[in-house]
């Protein structure tokens, strides 16, 4: 029997949830199917991981950016190892204790965080890959943590489903990143392909960039076949979860490869009514043997 909660730290989750609810919509109603403990973890989770974000939204300038990351990982260490007074320290202090979150993953999201801050562009798929590990698959990691698992085959196929959905953020957002200076696109894959830099920042669309972009559809694709394997090492309620957020990015990802991969022209984006239904329809087929007739999904 898990311990009971204390007053003082029930309010302090009470505050992750109300930051939850107020900042993502889609991410609070997503894990609404998870029983309440494992909920309240999860908010605080989240809400760590807003403020980190809140830490590099403010100002234009990269040492002070810098200098509020080092704050963050500061006040990660007074939450593992000293008395936190902050609400939001407090909540994760107590959900990293009863699931066993390894501080590891909350330093690599720091890092990932950093990594937005100095670099603009990515040499290599590889350096791209450690970007996105530490920008999305570690919080898959730190989600199955609190889900529970038995199979240590999931800690890879949740870090593949980071990847496959931080590819398609990715790809999704070709023309925000140009707007604002910034290409993740591996710059080696650009050449191979024929594309420059200029090109994508003057968001000139080409036969060259439609073939790059959907090569990287197609990797992350690989991705989340990789990815979805996780979902039968789940429980039901996690996998409920863990299916909706899957399902919602793969989704996003087939209306880029319908489009022809056009992603200068607009933002792919799926509507509140969308998801719903999508959300609806994910619930039932991961509660209702649907896992059996995902290719490839078998563990």
């Amino acid at each position: 029997m898990a311990a009971p909660v204390a007053p003082r730290v029930l309010e302090a989750y009470e505050h992750c949830r109300t930051i939850t609810k107020r900042e993502a919509k889609n991410f609070y109603y997503g894990f609404i199917a998870l029983p309440p403990e494992k909920r309240r973890a999860i908010y605080a989770a989240y809400a760590f991981c807003r403020q980190c974000d809140d830490a590099v939204d403010e100002g234009s300038d990269l040492e002070e950016k810098v200098t509020r990351l080092n704050e963050m990982r500061r006040r990660l260490q007074v939450c593992y190892y000293g008395t936190p007074d902050d609400p939001v320290l407090i909540a994760l202090k107590d959900a990293a204790t009863r699931y066993c979150i390894p501080r590891a993953y909350f330093e690599g999201l720091i890092e990932g965080m950093e990594m937005d801050v100095r670099k603009q562009r990515y040499v290599t798929f590889e350096d791209l890959r450690t970007y996105c590990y530490r920008a999305a698959s570690v919080i898959g990691l730190i989600c199955i943590e609190i889900f529970g698992y038995q199979d240590p085959r999931a800690k890879i196929f949740a870090t593949d489903l980071g990847i496959a959905m931080q590819l398609t953020n990715i790809l999704r957002d070709v023309r925000e990143d140009a707007e604002r200076g910034r290409i993740y696109l591996p710059l080696d894959e650009l050449a191979q392909f024929g594309c420059t830099e200029e090109q994508i920042l003057r968001l000139e669309d080409s036969e060259q960039l439609r073939n790059l972009l959907h090569f990287q559809a197609e990797r992350a694709r690989k991705y989340f076949t990789s990815g979805v394997r996780l979902l039968p090492l789940l429980s039901l309620r996690s996998r409920m979860c863990t299916a909706v957020l899957q399902g919602i990015y793969t989704e996003i990802l087939d209306r880029i490869l319908a489009s022809d991969c056009d992603v200068l022209r607009g933002r792919v984006s799926l509507s509140t009514g969308e998801k719903l239904r999508l959300m609806l329809r994910l619930w039932i087929w991961s509660a209702f043997g649907g896992l059996a007739r995902w290719p490839g999904v078998q563990p």
